[in-house]
């Protein structure tokens, strides 16, 4: 069953008529641009929290909403069975309104935002910023790609960094290389795309997988954190 205690809850914030939960992390200065967290398939978990802590920690004021609704889990059969009962769409939704919530906050600097997803989130991160156009100004998934492997991507505007994993059986170099091909087809965006010789979720220091790799993951953190600087800056 999921563990609805391990959700890290702080903040609420309006989508599409109701309310959304999620995790803020502010910067030390009080000041900085936004960005968007998109969580992984196990949910809105501490580790994920202390992700939004350490890009905080950078300058920037991130919310990673709760998509599961508060719950977790670190059963990969039942983080498969959230991911698989989560709509796209309410998803979506809900992302998008944590777009204007950090818009209209006091010490939200800039008319954009960033966001940064990883599994789950690094294709919710892709979606998000195809459907909200110009308010995202940089995308960057870490080994994801939306559900939809046909999407067309139009309305992204964004610039695009890609993380992802030279052994990754659920996201192959193929769909990768197939994805920025797409993009480039329906837009001006040329992705960035940074392929690792490690595996899935390399990044995650919870090692869910047996995969977390922290030379491949201290490489793609400070490519992410200049690149947001980059275009959100």
């Amino acid at each position: 069953m999921p563990d609805q205690r391990g959700s890290r809850q702080n903040t609420v914030f309006p989508s599409g008529g109701r309310e959304a939960h999620g995790y803020l992390a502010r910067p030390p200065q009080g000041l900085g641009p936004g960005l968007v967290l998109v969580q992984e398939w196990w949910g809105l978990t501490p580790y994920l929290a202390g992700v939004a802590d350490r890009f905080a920690a950078e300058g920037f004021t991130v919310l990673a909403p709760d998509l599961f609704g508060g719950d977790t889990t670190h059963d990969r059969a039942e983080a498969a069975r959230l991911e698989r009962e989560l709509p796209v769409e309410q998803a979506v939704q809900d992302l998008r309104g944590a777009v204007g919530h950090l818009l209209g906050l006091e010490g939200v600097v800039g008319d954009a935002v960033g966001v940064v997803g990883f599994c789950m989130g690094g294709g919710f991160a892709l979606l998000l910023a195809a459907a909200e156009g110009d308010r995202v100004a940089a995308a960057v998934p870490f080994y994801g790609l939306p559900p939809d492997r046909e999407f067309e991507y139009r309305g992204l505007t964004a610039h695009v960094l890609g993380h992802f994993a030279e052994h990754d059986r659920s996201v192959p170099m193929k769909a990768v290389d197939e994805a920025a091909i797409r993009i480039g087809e329906a837009t001006d965006v040329r992705p960035e795309i940074h392929f690792y010789p490690a595996g899935h979720a390399f990044m995650n220091e919870e090692d869910l997988l047996g995969t977390y790799d922290p030379l491949q993951a201290r490489t793609a953190w400070l490519r992410t954190v200049s690149f947001l600087w980059g275009h959100l800056g």
